[in-house]
C-alpha cells in the first residue's frame, strides 16, 4: 500500500473512514478520550506514558478499551511504520488514538460498544517552527479552568469548550497568543493543550502542584532533563501576577516539545526574547532524541 492507514474498531481503514455516529457520546456530550503521539526518526515517543495516561483516563470515565494493552501497543507500532515510510525523508508523524463508550443508550436498542480510532499525519511543523526563535506571546483571559468539582484534571479528554473560549478571548487582547488558564484562586495552571512552567533564577523551575494540572508526557520528559542539567524544579502554586515577574515561561507539549513564551498579556517576559533555560532544555531534548528539534521543525515548515 502506497496510501496512509488508520485503525477503527479492530479493522485496518482509510483515514477518511475513521468516523463516529451523530448518536456517539464522544460526539454529543464530549465523552472522547485522547492521546496524541509523536514520532522522531520514525520511532514513537514514550508510548508506554501515553498508554498509561489512556488506561486512567478509561478507567476514570468508566469505559472499557476494546483492545488489550499489547495489541494496542502493536497497532500503533504497525500504523506509525506504514505510515513512516510515506513522509518525505526526514519527517516525522503526530499519531491520534480516541476512545469513546460509543452511541448513547437512549439512541440504541442493544448494547452499545466502545469505539476506538487510531490515525496520524505528518506533523504541522509550521505552526510552531518560528516560535522558538521568536517566542510564543501568552495571555491570561477571564475564562477559567474548570473545577476540580467537574473532573479530574488527569482527566484527558476532548471536552475542551473552555480551551476553545479561552483562546478566543485571549487573540482579542494579542492576535500571537495563546491562553493561560487560572483557575478560581487565580493560580496559574497551564496554557491550552500544553503544561505551563516558570523559571526564576533563585529558585530553578516552578510548575503548578501535580494533582491540579495534567500529566503531561512532554513535562515528564522536560522534568528528566532538569533533573540531567541540575536544574531544580518543584510543584507549588504559581499566581498571574507572579507569573509576569519570573525569568522565563515555557510551555511543553507533543509536537514542538517545548517552546519559549515572549510576552504576557501585551508585556515583556524579562527581555521579551527566549532565554538560557530554554536553550539548555531544547538542546538536551535534541541530544536525547537523536535529532536537532529545531532544525527538523524549520526544514519541513519551510517546504
Amino acid at each position: 500500500m502506497n496510501e496512509p492507514t488508520a485503525f477503527l474498531n479492530n479493522s485496518w481503514v482509510s483515514p477518511a473512514e475513521v468516523v463516529v455516529s451523530a448518536t456517539d457520546a464522544g460526539f454529543m456530550l464530549g465523552v472522547t478520550v485522547a492521546e496524541q503521539l509523536r514520532t522522531f526518526g520514525g520511532k514513537i515517543f514514550r508510548l508506554e506514558g501515553h498508554l498509561d495516561r489512556l488506561q486512567n483516563s478509561l478507567d476514570t470515565l468508566g469505559i472499557e478499551n476494546p483492545l488489550s494493552r499489547d495489541r494496542l501497543s502493536e497497532v500503533i507500532h504497525e500504523l506509525a511504520a506504514h505510515n513512516h515510510a510515506l513522509l518525505p525523508a526526514g519527517s516525522d508523524l503526530g499519531i491520534a488514538i480516541f476512545v469513546t463508550p460509543g452511541s448513547l443508550s437512549t439512541y440504541e436498542t442493544e448494547q452499545c460498544s466502545p469505539v476506538i480510532g487510531i490515525h496520524s499525519r505528518e506533523i504541522a511543523f509550521s505552526s510552531f517552527a518560528n516560535l522558538y526563535t521568536t517566542g510564543q506571546s501568552l495571555a491570561i483571559p477571564q475564562v477559567r479552568q474548570t473545577p476540580l468539582e467537574c473532573w479530574p484534571r488527569e482527566l484527558k479528554i476532548r471536552s475542551r469548550a473552555h480551551y476553545y473560549l479561552a483562546d478566543r478571548e485571549a487573540k482579542r487582547i494579542d492576535p500571537t497568543s495563546r491562553a493561560v488558564m487560572v483557575d478560581l484562586d487565580e493560580n496559574v495552571m497551564e496554557a491550552t493543550t500544553a503544561n505551563l512552567v516558570a523559571y526564576k533564577q533563585s529558585e530553578g523551575i516552578i510548575c503548578p502542584p501535580r494533582h491540579l494540572i495534567l500529566p503531561g508526557i512532554s513535562l515528564a520528559m522536560l522534568e528528566t532533563l532538569a533533573e540531567q542539567l541540575n536544574i531544580p524544579m518543584n510543584h507549588r502554586n504559581i499566581s498571574a501576577t507572579e507569573l509576569a515577574e519570573v525569568d522565563e515561561v515555557l510551555l511543553t507539549s507533543t509536537s514542538p516539545c517545548v517552546l519559549p513564551c515572549v510576552t504576557l498579556d501585551n508585556r515583556p517576559i524579562q527581555t521579551g526574547k527566549p532565554g538560557p533555560v530554554f536553550e539548555q532544555l531544547i538542546t538536551a531534548w535534541s541530544e536525547s532524541v537523536g535529532m536537532d528539534i529545531r532544525e527538523q521543525a524549520e526544514r519541513f515548515a519551510a517546504l
